[in-house]
């Protein structure tokens, strides 16, 4: 139950990072989302180019570069 709790709040500030840094309107459902889907993203990103992010500090950049890579694609789609 932590685990889920924490993994909530943690994809919180990556997405809140997230969109603070593409200058993004968001609310916190969406933070949490973005997130989340950015931790598999940016996992994914950063393993086809050779990077390891190790930490809980790695895993929220790696979190906030793919919420980041998201928002983008977000916006070119729509």
């Amino acid at each position: 139950m932590m685990t889920t709790i924490t993994g909530l709040l943690f994809g919180a500030l990556a997405g809140f990072i997230a969109t603070t840094l593409m200058n993004e309107k968001s609310g916190w459902i969406k933070n949490i989302v973005l997130g989340v889907a950015g931790g598999f993203v940016g996992g994914y990103a950063f393993k086809l180019i050779g990077i390891s992010a190790n930490g809980q500090f790695g895993s929220l950049i790696t979190s906030v570069a793919g919420a980041c890579i998201c928002i983008w694609v977000g916006r070119k789609l729509f």
